[in-house]
């Protein structure tokens, strides 16, 4: 008890209260963050911002996860922190895919809590996203499948094909979908349309050019298999898609 006081009694002279936040400055790829019950974010460290290309903290102050991720990640994002606001629980090891620093599709794991006030209610979720660190966390004990999603990150652009991954993985048809299947809850196809259609979700916004142009680029075939495969990850019509996050942008400027 002696001891426990002793921590109290320590804590309630700190100041400023957010003093230990300046820690994840120093530890390498470790994204932090902080979001009120509105889910905006109200705390981030460099890591974070600049890894959604932001020139300092203040850029994402009071934004939420829709104003800066596809749909579909934002969503996704929602959930989480729908759920430990609710039940007031942590959630650890989450696996989630979306783009580094390169632009280029990556796995990171994030780990969220809820923040209490000092009257023990919940107002908000902090957490933290790293890379993750080695392909053996995923269980990738075969060398075939760290070269097939290595192929995946890097060509997703281009016209890849099944028969291309079963080279790259040395194995047959059937050990590549069970093996990648059992490691990522999804199969190599559907890994790489999901790709295509996030890096798509970033195109639509970013660049002036037709629906047709960017499912060239993105990788698909025809702006008609495109279309197919967005509506089934997003949602809506990558047209639909566009008109709706500018207006949204144009409301928030």
């Amino acid at each position: 008890m002696a001891d426990i006081s002793k921590r109290q009694q320590f804590l309630n002279e700190v100041y400023p209260v957010d003093q230990f936040r300046n820690l994840f400055e120093y530890i390498p790829d470790i994204s932090f963050f902080v979001k009120n019950r509105d889910y905006q974010l109200v705390l981030s460290n460099r890591a974070f911002w600049e890894r959604l290309e932001c020139s300092s903290e203040e850029e994402l102050l009071g934004k939420d996860d829709f104003e800066l991720f596809p749909p579909r990640l934002a969503e996704h994002f929602r959930r989480d922190d729908e759920e430990v606001l609710r039940t007031g629980a942590a959630k650890f090891g989450i696996v989630e895919l979306f783009f580094n620093r390169q632009r280029l599709p990556d796995w990171f794991t994030t780990n969220k809590m809820p923040v209490f006030s000092r009257e023990g209610k919940v107002i908000g979720i902090m957490g933290i996203a790293r890379r993750h660190p080695n392909r053996e966390s995923f269980g990738m004990d075969s060398e075939g499948i760290g070269r097939v999603v290595d192929h995946l990150r890097r060509g997703f652009r281009s016209r890849i094909k099944i028969n291309d991954l079963i080279k790259t993985s040395g194995m047959s048809s059937r050990q590549l979908h069970r093996k990648f299947l059992k490691i990522f809850s999804t199969t190599p196809l559907q890994f790489l349309n999901k790709t295509r259609v996030e890096a798509a979700c970033d195109d639509l916004l970013a660049k002036d050019k037709s629906i047709s142009e960017i499912a060239l680029e993105t990788g698909f075939y025809d702006q008609s298999s495109f279309t197919q495969h967005f509506r089934k990850h997003v949602g809506m019509t990558p047209a639909r898609y566009r008109k709706t996050r500018q207006q949204y942008r144009s409301r928030k400027n």
